[in-house]
């Protein structure tokens, strides 16, 4: 088995889940009392927040370099940074490090792909909604992309950063965001990315085909550190 460095605390609520599914999906595939090796640094989400708020991402990219540094010298044989926004720093990191970043995006592109799903929507941090580092992803293997309005896009990104990175779970919250889906829907969406690691915290099921990207990442993990 391969060792999986995760770049956590983004937040970490999110961070646990990542923890559990991979180690859930190593025993379910090697049975017995198997379980993932890893390493986690995992980082006070306050400050890498504030930095995200004034996009500073030079400043974010060293901090995310640093880190995967130090877990390729622990011994990492891959590296997972465990949220979807800061993939926007991902090529940067890749670049200062000998060891491969298994990137979300792609993991969920090859996912969206398998399924044939034609037309996603894709839900996020309004950096992930906005910014091309993710859609460009998916574009790049003919999946065609719906981004909610900008409306939309500020009532997803609050409910994320106020609620959900904090562990409150809103039923109301709940139901803006299905509203959002539905006219999604009737826009051509066949599919919706949680393109933010927090949402399948509140979005369990929908009348819609559900990309949870925590969950499609950590499979890829372990894919790789098993193979």
């Amino acid at each position: 088995m391969k060792t999986i460095g995760i770049i956590g605390g983004m937040s970490w609520e999110s961070t646990i889940e990542y923890y559990r599914i991979i180690n859930e999906l190593v025993n379910k595939k090697l049975s017995g009392l198997h379980s993932a090796k890893l390493l986690i640094e995992s980082y006070d989400f306050e400050d890498i927040e504030k930095l995200q708020s004034c996009e500073n991402w030079e400043e974010l990219t060293k901090i995310l370099i640093h880190s995967a540094k130090k877990l390729e010298k622990a011994g990492a044989d891959y590296i997972a940074i465990a949220t979807n926004t800061m993939h926007l720093v991902a090529e940067e990191v890749q670049k200062n490090i000998s060891i491969p970043i298994i990137h979300i995006a792609e993991a969920a592109a090859n996912y969206i792909k398998d399924k044939n799903i034609g037309t996603v929507a894709l839900f996020g941090t309004i950096y992930t909604m906005t910014k091309p580092f993710y859609k460009d992803k998916l574009k790049e293997l003919g999946i065609n992309v719906i981004i909610p309005d900008a409306q939309q896009q500020s009532t997803i990104n609050i409910i994320i950063y106020d609620e959900l990175c904090k562990g409150i779970i809103k039923e109301t919250s709940r139901e803006k965001i299905i509203d959002i889906m539905k006219d999604c829907i009737n826009k051509g969406a066949k599919g919706v990315v949680l393109g933010c690691t927090e949402l399948p915290n509140i979005i369990k099921n929908a009348d819609i085909e559900i990309i949870n990207t925590t969950e499609v990442h950590c499979r890829e993990i372990v894919k790789r550190i098993l193979d």
